[in-house]
């Protein structure tokens, strides 16, 4: 007996979602991610060379929830800007989109250091922090004609299940009030880090956008080898689509560019995984005119 016509079209579509589901999933990305103004190098965003054929995101960095006049803690969802203004001005990100159409602009939260102490998350109160983080930050991206936002936290007093409610509160937030139109996380290789983020990820995944992985964060004696077992093993960690790889600038710790990081890179476009790229930092890019960037965005850009 032949099946019923509404069981073929039931089969007919399975078959269809689960093709255009791996096609989905085996597709490369164009997104090039840099991050500017931390290092107060007098870069600009027109320093940096920009390729017309892929989705380029300047991330500035930081946002920091440090707050001079707050005590004992100062971490209280207030944030205040702590990047090169003079260069990277509201009039120079709305120059740059203008000139640029394939040009997004967002900021980054927390970072490393705040006048060389470490920014902590450390909410006393979770409803209070995500109040004024979400007033903070609208009133900043508003101003900025932003786009997204990256959360860099790197260092931790709350606990996880703190971070990932605070964190996904917030995301939300400014999603649901379309003050941003994506949003980002940028974890490394280290315990107290992954535990926290990976909190943060099993509840809120499904408003995380892209995943800068600090790849530069292993050792700076990694081989390809190496770096694509990391990556496959990040991508196990995280959602695969959304892992981007990444390099510092400054060669200190990683697989650079000019040791095989784009041999890698190379390796995951064949595979079909290769989800875009992002460097730290523009700051120091300027000193070898972005020479990487230049490469990092023709390689993106290529069909093959």
């Amino acid at each position: 007996m032949e099946p019923p016509i509404p069981t073929l079209c039931f089969l007919l579509l399975i078959l269809i979602t689960s093709f255009l589901a791996s096609t989905i999933q085996a597709a490369n990305s164009n997104l090039f991610r840099e991050y500017i103004g931390a290092q107060f190098k007098g870069v600009k965003f027109s320093d940096v060379p920009i390729n017309p054929n892929v989705n380029f995101h300047f991330i500035l960095s930081f946002a920091i929830d440090y707050d001079t006049s707050a005590s004992p803690s100062p971490t209280n969802g207030q944030f205040n800007i702590f990047w090169d203004t003079q260069n990277l001005s509201p009039s120079q990100v709305s120059s740059i989109k203008n000139q640029n159409p394939n040009v997004k602009v967002a900021l980054s939260l927390g970072g490393d250091t705040v006048q060389s102490n470490p920014a902590y998350f450390n909410p006393s109160s979770s409803d209070s922090w995500v109040s004024n983080a979400v007033s903070s930050l609208t009133s900043i991206i508003k101003m900025y004609n932003l786009d997204g936002i990256d959360i860099d936290y790197e260092h931790f007093q709350g606990d996880p299940t703190t971070f990932s409610d605070c964190i996904g509160r917030l995301i939300q937030t400014l999603k649901d009030n379309k003050v941003i139109s994506f949003a980002s996380i940028a974890p490394f290789d280290d315990g107290e880090v992954q535990n926290h983020y990976l909190a943060l990820w099993k509840s809120h995944e499904n408003i995380i956008d892209y995943v800068n992985f600090q790849f530069y964060a292993y050792d700076k004696s990694t081989t390809v080898a190496q770096f694509i077992d990391y990556f496959n093993k990040q991508s196990s960690n995280y959602n695969g689509e959304k892992v981007l790889v990444s390099f510092v600038s400054d060669g200190h710790s990683g697989l650079g560019p000019g040791n095989g990081f784009f041999d890698a890179c190379r390796m995951l476009k064949n595979q079909q995984k290769l989800n875009g790229i992002f460097v730290f930092s523009a700051d120091d890019s300027k000193a070898n005119s972005f020479q990487y960037e230049t490469e990092a965005q023709k390689l993106l850009a290529s069909p093959n």
